[in-house]
């Protein structure tokens, strides 16, 4: 009887598995994966050369989230899935202006990378190559200007752009770290702005 209810206890477990399995599917829907790098790595042992692959990834939301990750294994395919996973791990919140480009320039730097990010009108699209690409893409900025010098090292590339990214900062941050509401932040800028065209 025992070994009985185990077996309708582990057919159970597999109906429910495959009852949440859409669930799952549709929460994935949102991420988009970019597949940056692949690299292939030789270790000279006693019978010769062992390959081993290794993987830099991203992944976002396209709505103000996204990570990057890097994975090794002896398979492409397996590479990517830990890439992939620690990308997902390490997701990071950007401010989006109008969900669709930076509320300000940043710059970034990691290793010998640097680079330069700035916000730009509607129209602009993703002015940016290789990995910056990737990384403004998946988080959903649809007009940016990139820039990048020194290192074109995928590796110093995202990261560098991670820190650009983390420095960006929205007028409601600003104006809780300042105790100041949004409006008061906004309206100096706006005030400033006129000032400057009325003396031109």
């Amino acid at each position: 009887m025992a070994r009985g209810n185990e077996q309708r206890g582990e057919g159970g477990q597999r109906r429910g598995r495959d009852r949440g399995a859409p669930a799952e599917e549709r929460a994935e829907s949102d991420i988009v994966e970019k597949l940056v790098h692949i690299n292939r790595v030789a270790a000279t042992v006693k019978g010769g050369r062992r390959f081993s692959f290794a993987a830099l990834m991203v992944v976002g939301d396209q709505k103000g989230r996204v990570g990057f990750g890097h994975g090794k294994a002896r398979e492409v395919p397996e590479a990517i899935r830990k890439a992939t996973e620690e990308a997902k791990k390490t997701m990071i919140r950007v401010p989006l202006r109008e969900s669709r480009t930076l509320h300000h320039d940043g710059a970034g730097r990691w290793g010998a990378g640097k680079v330069m990010v700035r916000s730009a009108p509607p129209g602009t699209g993703v002015i940016a190559g290789g990995p910056m690409r990737a990384v403004l893409e998946t988080l959903g900025v649809q007009d940016v200007v990139g820039k990048s010098v020194g290192s074109s090292n995928p590796y110093n590339m995202v990261r560098a752009t991670f820190e650009a990214l983390k420095a960006q900062s929205s007028p409601r941050q600003i104006a809780s770290k300042r105790g100041k509401k949004v409006a008061e932040v906004l309206g100096r800028r706006a005030d400033g702005a006129s000032a400057v065209a009325d003396g031109e």
